[in-house]
C-alpha cells in the first residue's frame, strides 16, 4: 500500500511537470506560467501522500459552500502572478548579438594587424584567430591578414569606427544582428521549472522507504539534472554571444594594375611562361610514374625476363645435331 502511495506521488510530480511545460508553448506568458507551476507543485506533492484525507476535505469544502470563495480566491492569485510575469518580461533589458564583416584595403596589412589587436585589446576584448599569408601572382605579391576579433557589445560602434581608420579602403562591410531576447527569456523560465521541479524530487526522496522507490526516483531526479545542465549551458552561450560581438576582418594589398599588361611583349612572356610550366610538369610527372614502376618492375618484370632466357638457352643446348643443321638451312 505504501509503495503505490509512493508511485502515485512520483506520477503526480512528474504529471504537473509535464503539464507546466505545455503551457509556456502558449506565446508570450510563458514566464508567468512558469512562477506558477513553482507555487503550485509543492501544493500538490504534499495531498499525494494522504489521498482519502484530501478527497474527504474536498467533499466537505463542496457541500459547506466554501468552494466558490476558495476558486475566486486561486483566480485572482493567478492574475496577479500572470500581471506580475508579464511586467518582468516587458522591463527585460534586451538581448542581442550583433556581428560584423569587413573587408579592407590597406598598403600596409602588417601594420593594420598589429592597430587592429590594439583597439581591441584597448576596448576591453581579445583577438580569437589572426592569420598572414601572401599570394605570388607572377607580376607582384599580394599580402593578405584575416582577424577575428571580439569586443563588449557596449564598445562595438566604437570598435567597428576604429578599426575602418586602420585601412586606406573599405571594401565590404556587413553588419548583422540577432534578437534573442525571446528564446533567453524560455530559457530562464525553463530553467526555474526544472529546479522546482528537481526540489520536489528532492524532498520525494527523503520519503523514500524502499531501494526500489528510491531508485525511481533517483532515475527522474538524474533526468531532471541532465536538462537542467543543459538549460544552463544554452543560457550561458546566449549571454556570451550577448556580451561579446564579433568582427571578422580582411585586410590585402591593392591589386596592382600594370600599364603594359595587355601588350604584345607581356603576353608573349605569359605564353612562355605557361608553356615552360607545362613542360616541367610532364617531365615531373614521367619521372613520378617511373619512380612509381620501377619496384614493380625490379619484383617482377625482371625475374619473368630472366626465368624467360633461362628457358631459352636450356632449349637450345638439348637440341639435336639434325634440328641444329635444319635451323641453319632454314637461315640459308
Amino acid at each position: 500500500m505504501k509503495n503505490a502511495k509512493f508511485l502515485s506521488l512520483i506520477l503526480i510530480v512528474v504529471l504537473s511537470a509535464c503539464g507546466g511545460e505545455a503551457s509556456p508553448s502558449m506565446g508570450g506568458n510563458k514566464p508567468a506560467m512558469s512562477q506558477e507551476r513553482q507555487s503550485e507543485a509543492p501544493i500538490m506533492a504534499k495531498p499525494a501522500a494522504n489521498a482519502p484525507a484530501s478527497t474527504d476535505q474536498m467533499k466537505k469544502a463542496g457541500g459547506g459552500g466554501g468552494g466558490g470563495r476558495t476558486e475566486q480566491t486561486t483566480r485572482t492569485q493567478t492574475s496577479l502572478d500572470q500581471t506580475q510575469k508579464s511586467q518582468n518580461q516587458s522591463t527585460t533589458e534586451r538581448k542581442i548579438v550583433r556581428n560584423a564583416d569587413l573587408q579592407l584595403e590597406s598598403d600596409a596589412p602588417a601594420d593594420a594587424q598589429q592597430k587592429i589587436t590594439a583597439i581591441a585589446e584597448g576596448k576591453g576584448g581579445f583577438v580569437l584567430e589572426s592569420q598572414q599569408s601572401s599570394s605570388d601572382v607572377r607580376v607582384t605579391t599580394r599580402d593578405v591578414v584575416t582577424m577575428t576579433v571580439r569586443v563588449p557589445a557596449s564598445k562595438f560602434e566604437e570598435a567597428l569606427e576604429e578599426i575602418r581608420k586602420t585601412a586606406s579602403r573599405v571594401i565590404v562591410e556587413s553588419v548583422k544582428s540577432d534578437d534573442v531576447t525571446e528564446d533567453f527569456i524560455d530559457t530562464e523560465s525553463d530553467l526555474k521549472a526544472k529546479r522546482a521541479l528537481e526540489a520536489q524530487f528532492l524532498e520525494i526522496m527523503k520519503r523514500a522507504n524502499t531501494v526500489e522507490d528510491a531508485l525511481e526516483v533517483q532515475r527522474e531526479l538524474g533526468d531532471v539534472r541532465s536538462e537542467i545542465e543543459k538549460l544552463e549551458g544554452h543560457k550561458r552561450f546566449l549571454e556570451n554571444q550577448t556580451s561579446l560581438s564579433t568582427i571578422k576582418v580582411r585586410v590585402q594589398t591593392p591589386a596592382a594594375i600594370s600599364a603594359n599588361s595587355t601588350g604584345f611583349f607581356y603576353r608573349l612572356q605569359e605564353a612562355f611562361g605557361k608553356g615552360f610550366d607545362i613542360a616541367l610538369n610532364f617531365i615531373l610527372g614521367l619521372v613520378s610514374v617511373v619512380i612509381a614502376l620501377l619496384p614493380f618492375l625490379l619484383l617482377i618484370v625482371l625475374p619473368i625476363v630472366l626465368i624467360i632466357r633461362y628457358l631459352v638457352k636450356k632449349g637450345r643446348k638439348n637440341r639435336t645435331p639434325s634440328e641444329i643443321v635444319a635451323e641453319e638451312l632454314k637461315k640459308e
